[in-house]
């Protein structure tokens, strides 16, 4: 397997400068496919909080970026694309040591980073207000103006590309960032705030701080100096921070977990549909919000579709993630091991049928990493724990199902609802369940996908807000409403009241 020889330390970005921490601690960040240290990393603390928000409101209040015209700003975030590209191969190198995707995944994943930040720039010009038609002799517009100092808290399965979508907007509508990677993963989100730097975005708007999520995100969320929190990641630790931001009244966006059903009808192209449901489950080792955990098969389908289903799920090939030819590598963390194989075993207790998977691979070459096999329970009923609470590794549940109406209601009967997929030709029974199914991301037809252009969210507990696409410019923006008296007569409130009020 492939290894890396020494460890390379990363410091803070606070004001431009990579800096240690004020305690000078630091971490090991883990490779999860050998658990061997890939990089020393600088562990922020409260200090660090203080002087990443000073350095973002200092920028924010008397800084060139939120006063720069729109042309200019789309300008620095189209070299941050085009350096994204330029060094595409190391940074994809460095996603896959980190993370542990496979190295086809990493690179795509930069490659959509880079066509995050130019969809953005593209939109540096787009945060229009409007004029308001009055009842009297007013004449009234908005404005849009950004929100302020941002935190953003970004999780550890897609490292780089989260950082993209909570940077793009926020860049191209004129805010400054702190940006919190995950402990588990900072290396790359590090990386592009330097690559902002080196693109010509001014010192102070883009701040890194790797660190522990329980003292910097908490700290983050609190903060006076503040003016928004973004944050992607499981469901418990969005709720904290809702109580946290309180005090201080911030905006707050959410992308949190999912349960999303996949459907199967008859009618599909039952090929199309196998291999898009493998892709939507076992691509990243599962480790996707939007993962199609519950797989729905109408029961006059169900022998005919597992059939070909676990043949090819069989030969999935599960290894270094940095070869090629591997589909399928860790999970993040030995922790994250144990807690998905915890799941197996709770299925199997309370009844579903495990048809595949379910357990470490035997292989020597994998022992010292986190592997797990794609795993599938079948005859999975919708209230079991196994349906019901994200585990967010390789592990699929089959629940069949008779008719349309059953479907739809399992589809919903859970506490989140952030994506769904539809095989079927009917095109009425698409439209219709798109529409009955209670989820923010439905495909039809296709397997998990979210472009820059698309918005993306969730319903229910899966998060507030939406991001990409024009949308998650109002997750950044202000909307400030000005008046103007047109009446020629002097404004009297106990005389000449204007016309019409």
């Amino acid at each position: 397997m492939a290894t890396e020889t020494g460890i390379k330390s990363y410091q803070l970005l606070i004001n431009g400068q990579s800096v240690p921490a004020a305690s000078g601690a630091t971490f090991d960040t883990l490779s999860p496919t050998t658990n061997e240290p890939v990089g020393r990393i600088a562990k922020a603390g409260i200090e660090d909080v203080n002087r990443a928000v000073a350095a973002a409101r200092e920028a924010f209040d008397h800084g060139p970026w939120p006063k720069m015209t729109p042309a200019e700003r789309s300008k620095r975030m189209h070299k941050v694309a085009d350096l994204l590209r330029e060094r595409l191969e190391e940074i994809a190198r460095l996603e896959t040591l980190n993370c542990g995707k496979i190295i086809i995944e990493s690179r795509g994943d930069v490659n959509a980073s880079a066509n995050c930040f130019d969809y953005y720039a593209n939109l540096t010009g787009h945060s229009w207000g409007e004029t308001i038609p009055m009842n009297g002799p007013l004449f009234d517009y908005t404005l849009r103006q950004p929100v302020g100092v941002c935190a953003q808290i970004i999780p550890w399965n897609f490292p780089l590309l989260m950082a993209a979508w909570k940077l793009g907007p926020a860049l191209a509508t004129g805010n400054t960032i702190i940006l919190k990677p995950a402990s588990a993963t900072p290396i790359t989100a590090l990386l592009l705030g330097q690559l902002c730097l080196e693109a010509g975005i001014p010192e102070g708007v883009v701040n890194v701080l790797p660190g522990p999520g329980a003292e910097i995100g908490a700290a983050l969320a609190e903060h006076p100096g503040v003016d928004k929190v973004a944050f992607t990641g499981e469901t418990e630790t969005g709720r904290q921070i809702i109580r946290l931001s309180a005090g201080t009244i911030k905006k707050v966006s959410l992308e949190l977990g999912g349960k999303s059903p996949n459907i199967v009808f008859p009618d599909a192209d039952l090929e199309e549909a196998v291999n898009g449901s493998l892709f939507a489950i076992f691509t990243n080792a599962g480790q996707r919000c939007t993962a199609r955990t519950r797989l729905f098969l109408h029961e006059s389908i169900h022998d005919k579709f597992m059939a070909d289903f676990l043949a090819k799920a069989g030969k999935i090939r599960v290894g270094d993630p940095l070869e090629d030819a591997t589909q399928m590598g860790p999970v993040i963390s030995s922790r994250q091991c144990q807690r998905i194989l915890s799941f197996v075993e709770r299925a199997s207790g309370e009844g579903a049928d495990l048809r595949l998977g379910g357990k470490r691979p035997e292989s020597d070459v994998l022992k010292k990493g986190n592997f797990i096999e794609p795993t599938i329970f079948d005859q999975v009923k919708n209230d079991m724990t196994i349906a019901q609470e994200e585990v967010f590794g390789p592990v699929l549940s089959v629940i069949p199902f008779k008719d349309d109406g059953e479907v739809v209601e399992m589809a919903n009967n859970v506490i989140y609802g952030l994506a769904a997929t539809i095989w079927t030709n009917d095109l009425k029974r698409a439209h219709r369940l798109a529409a009955s199914i209670r989820a923010g991301n439905v495909s039809i037809n296709y397997p998990t996908v979210n472009p820059p252009e698309a918005p993306f969210g969730g319903f229910k507990q899966s998060g507030i807000g939406r991001e990409l696409s024009r949308h998650a410019l109002d997750l950044y923006t202000e909307i400030k409403n000005v008046v103007i008296n047109l009446n020629d007569q002097p404004f009297d409130w106990y005389g000449n009241w204007p016309v019409g009020r």
